[in-house]
């Protein structure tokens, strides 16, 4: 009987983890679509409450990453390049995304607001919607911080709670 509770309990337990993977999946799942998943998850993250345009403006600065020699060439590597410890893991709160290593989970949580990112993510790079919006821009902060690297770039504006900028041309 034991044997028996024990098995169903991993059942179960197993189940419940698909079933939270999958749930999640949406508009696309994780699976073969990986850098939509990785701009999804940085829209998801930093300007999930934002409007529209804030959100589609946080994503353009990553496209403009990827084009930018300065930075690496695909959409995750960009979204996950910060500084990492000798053993490979990631240095907390020294990401170029604060979400993506900041100790919490990477999982979101909010299926409308992940349906809404996933959509933003799919329209920009299926469709090029909204690509642009940031003229440009490379960085970005919210309006209530103000970080010494700011200086060094052109201010472009600002868009919902974020300050948008980029590199001298």
């Amino acid at each position: 009987m034991k044997i028996f509770i024990t098995a169903l309990l991993l059942i179960a337990s197993s189940s419940f983890a698909i079933a939270k993977e999958t749930s999640m999946d949406l508009l696309f799942p994780h699976a073969g679509n990986e850098e939509k998943w990785c701009l999804a998850q940085n829209i998801y993250f930093e300007a999930r409450s934002s409007n529209l345009a804030d959100q589609v403006a946080v994503a353009d600065v990553v496209l403009n990453r990827v084009k930018d020699e300065r930075y690496p060439n695909t959409i995750c590597e960009v979204v996950h390049q910060g500084r990492q410890h000798p053993n490979g893991q990631m240095k907390r709160n020294q990401c170029q995304f604060s979400w993506y290593c900041d100790g919490k989970s990477d999982y979101p949580l909010d299926k409308d607001a992940w349906a809404n990112a996933q959509q933003r993510a799919y329209m920009m790079l299926i469709h090029g919607d909204y690509r642009g919006i940031s003229q440009g821009a490379t960085h970005y902060h919210a309006k209530y911080v103000n970080p010494d690297w700011a200086r060094q770039f052109d201010l472009i504006g600002r868009i919902g709670v974020h300050i948008f900028y980029r590199w001298d041309r």
